[in-house]
């Protein structure tokens, strides 16, 4: 993990000892999209999921992770659909016409104009924790941000301290190895990854300060829908071994590592069952979720877990 340490693991057979959590992004937005990730996780596709407290399916969401007993985070919200606690009105600077939060890049543009109040983020953040003890009865075992909300400048030390107080210990820090060299990435995507890293990096700090820890390295920005192929995770994993260990661990064992990779797996959604409040986005709609889902399905991925002796688990098991 990032900080203080990473976690031990039983030894390899050969090779570096790694662990892998496959975290399932977006849970609670829609039932479609619930049902892939519990077929993927029931498939030991998926490690966990982050659940979307303010989603359209996030009760039932919920009883689904405590039937299969599903690992479950939180994935923080501040930029789609509607704010949870009862304090933020419809003049709070969190929200636009309507009641609902401005939107993934209305919201950055908000806060690097400085019209975003932090205290209303911290009331927002306390909410969701708060929904979420609710919905699962037990903390999150880790929290995330919607859209990486949570490595945003100013956000990020309220992310923190709110996660402080209520005893949570994992993140995630989205800085994945090697993003520039993904050439295939769109150049709207590319722009908006590497400003996620960028932000990421210098999240680091205020959440190593207040004991948040997180896996060794990050996979997700560059494989994500259409990006996603069975050869590109398998890049993306040694090439995240090989930044964090170096040529000579590697060769001699190593000392045990952990990774994410941040997925989106699940089938189509369907108005009006699904969003936060607003309907389903064009990605939700489209087939690169389903993709996904039969990407991380692959036999010819699970294969490359094993000749790896790459072991999949979750935050809980740190």
């Amino acid at each position: 993990m990032g900080s203080p340490g990473p976690p031990s693991c039983p030894p390899a057979a050969s090779g570096p000892r790694v662990r892998l959590v496959v975290t399932g992004d977006d849970f609670g937005y829609c039932p479609r999209r619930d049902r892939g990730m519990v077929e993927a996780f029931l498939a030991g596709a998926l490690t966990g999921v982050s659940l979307l407290v303010n989603g359209a399916s996030a009760d039932a969401a919920a009883q689904l992770a405590r039937r299969h007993r599903i690992p479950a985070g939180l994935h923080a919200n501040l930029s789609e659909g509607r704010p949870l606690s009862p304090s933020l009105g419809s003049e709070s600077s969190l929200v636009g016409p309507g009641g609902f939060f401005l939107g993934k890049m209305g919201f950055r543009k908000a806060l690097a104009e400085g019209r975003v109040a932090l205290g209303e983020v911290r009331e927002e953040l306390r909410a969701q924790l708060r929904r979420f003890l609710d919905l699962l009865g037990h903390q999150p075992t880790h929290v995330d941000g919607h859209q990486h909300v949570h490595v945003l400048p100013g956000v990020r030390q309220v992310f923190a301290e709110v996660l402080q107080e209520h005893g949570v210990r994992y993140t995630r820090v989205p800085v994945e190895f090697g993003l520039r060299r993904c050439e295939w990435l769109e150049p709207r995507l590319r722009a908006f990854a590497l400003a996620v890293e960028e932000d990421a990096r210098a999240a680091k700090e205020a959440f190593e300060e207040l004991g948040l820890r997180w896996p060794d390295a990050y996979i997700g920005l560059s494989t994500m829908g259409k990006d996603m192929s069975v050869g590109r995770i398998e890049a993306a994993i040694d090439q995240a071994v090989q930044s964090v260990l170096g040529p000579g661990d590697i060769q001699q064992g190593g000392r045990a590592i952990t990774l994410e990779l941040m997925t989106h797996p699940g089938y189509p959604s369907e108005s009006p069952t699904s969003g936060c409040g607003e309907g389903p986005d064009a990605f939700s709609q489209s087939w690169e979720r389903l993709h996904e889902l039969q990407i991380l399905l692959d036999p010819a991925l699970h294969n490359f877990y094993r000749q790896r002796s790459i072991k999949l688990c979750a935050f809980e098991d740190f």
